[in-house]
């Protein structure tokens, strides 16, 4: 191969490299984003900490371990308030309803955080007595 035919050859690669990234789908640049990991910990009857704070875009990690006993966790696609209907505020990593949060095992829950709004979550495991007050809210801020 001659040096002219290196030259166009590189120019031509170089033309499908640009391309390539041109072609990246917009999200791209979020699934780079740092995750933000909060460690939450569930207990007869509550979660801690309650209220959760994330912010408008951030790609979110919960790590929930429970203290004493099995214990659920659920929380809603919507902010409180809205029509369940449309694009949820939340996009989780998982099509799992009910996470299971076993005793001393940390259970992770992933999602981007997509709407600003209050977001409420429970207990989706009967735990005992107060399973019912087993309650939290994780607050997404513009």
């Amino acid at each position: 191969m001659n040096n002219v035919s290196r030259i166009i050859c590189l120019f031509v690669l170089g033309g499908f490299a640009v391309a390539a990234d041109f072609a990246r789908p917009a999200n791209a640049a979020q699934e780079n984003q740092a995750v933000q990991v909060i460690e939450v910990t569930a207990k007869k009857y509550e979660y801690s900490p309650s209220p959760i704070r994330v912010k408008l875009g951030a790609k979110v990690q919960l790590k929930i371990t429970s203290l004493d006993r099995t214990h659920g966790f659920k929380l809603n696609l919507y902010p409180d308030g809205a029509e369940a209907k449309g694009d949820p505020g939340l996009i989780f990593s998982s099509t799992e309803d009910c996470f299971t949060i076993e005793t001393g095992t940390p259970t992770v829950v992933e999602f981007v955080a997509h709407t600003a709004g209050t977001y409420s979550f429970h207990c989706c495991n009967r735990c005992g007595l107060g399973h019912g007050g087993m309650k939290g809210q994780l607050i997404v801020e513009p």
